[in-house]
């Protein structure tokens, strides 16, 4: 008669158990493909980004050109054109430039256009009060390069971070192929559920960056620079995009706070008493990670700790909601027990 016992073991093998048992070396083996493909695919990513930085650029100009369009004040710009080209801009102290008058919109334009009559040219002047919302965000702070190689070692620090982003889902993807064998059925259950709301929550996290608080971010340090006394009509290109760049990443790897906190609820290092004994805590930590993920300014600091300790909320009630329903599960296990 066969054991009991050894008929449920391939069942809890199936049930505990992940792929097959390999050597060490067979895992190094694994591991050194893994990286083949990841470094292949990031590789990949790269060169369509290097090909594409042009439309990279273009995307990371945008919430500088948002930025123009965000009035604080009473402050107005006065942009120069001759022609159809930008000369300059300046900020007048009045709305009043002589007998001109400016009105109040942020924006003006001063187009000035040649005349010619016989052999004369005069230059006529034109002020367009209201000019249309794409010829505000023209009126944007300029990039410009200082260093002949910059625009190469630029364009290839723009194309790895965008590589990183575009070929994500490969290399997770790799990552997946190469970690999830050894887990267990539930653990698999878990860290699937986990690397969906993760993706979800980076994406979210930059998304809110780039939308939302980037431009306010870059008019935030124009109007400082002006209220310190000095203007801004160019930035660094490769200061720009490193500011960007490093903006939004931090933003995304912020909003994967709650995964890694529920997660650790989910193992039992942490419980809802305690994450509500650290909130206190958490406010500096969050304010910490603002300064070391973001550009070193109160403003970008506090609006960056802002979501994530709100974050941090949300997962002190998704862990209270947790303990909460384990418990009204072992009360009615017990009530079935009597």
């Amino acid at each position: 008669m066969a054991d009991p016992t050894e008929e449920s073991r391939p069942e809890e093998a199936e049930e505990d158990g992940g792929g097959p048992v390999k050597t060490f070396l067979e895992h190094l083996e694994d591991l050194r493909w893994m990286l083949i493909k990841s470094g292949t695919a990031l590789l990949v990513g790269m060169i369509v980004c290097l090909y594409s930085t042009n439309k990279v650029v273009s995307i990371l100009k945008w919430p500088l050109e948002r930025a123009a369009l965000i009035q604080v004040g009473h402050k107005q710009k006065v942009l120069v054109k001759l022609g159809e080209e930008d000369v300059f801009s300046f900020q007048p102290a009045t709305n009043h430039i002589g007998p001109l008058d400016l009105g109040t919109n942020p924006l003006i334009i001063l187009q000035i256009k040649p005349v010619e009559e016989g052999t004369n040219i005069h230059f006529v002047a034109r002020v367009e009060k209201d000019p249309p919302s794409s010829e505000r965000a023209r009126s944007a702070t300029d990039l410009v390069y200082f260093d002949p190689a910059a625009p190469f070692m630029s364009s290839l620090h723009l194309a790895f971070f965008a590589g990183i982003l575009l070929t994500a889902p490969f290399i997770f993807y790799f990552v997946g192929e190469f970690v999830l064998p050894a887990l267990k059925i539930k653990e698999k259950k878990y860290l699937l559920r986990a690397f969906g709301v993760g993706v979800g929550l980076f994406a979210a996290g930059v998304c809110f960056c780039y939308f939302i608080i980037m431009p306010r971010a870059l008019k935030f340090s124009e109007l400082f620079a002006l209220w310190m006394g000095i203007k801004v009509p160019e930035w660094r290109a490769e200061t720009y995009f490193g500011f960007v760049t490093k903006f939004m990443l931090g933003m995304g790897m912020g909003f994967e706070l709650p995964v890694v906190l529920l997660a650790l609820v989910k193992i039992g290092i942490l419980d809802y008493k305690k994450l509500s004994a650290m909130r206190r805590y958490m406010i500096v930590i969050n304010l910490v990670l603002g300064a070391l993920l973001t550009t070193p300014e109160v403003f970008t600091q506090i609006m960056m700790a802002v979501p994530l300790q709100l974050l941090y909320e949300i997962s002190v009630w998704i862990a209270w909601y947790w303990e909460r329903k384990e418990k009204l599960r072992e009360a009615q296990a017990g009530s079935q027990d009597y």
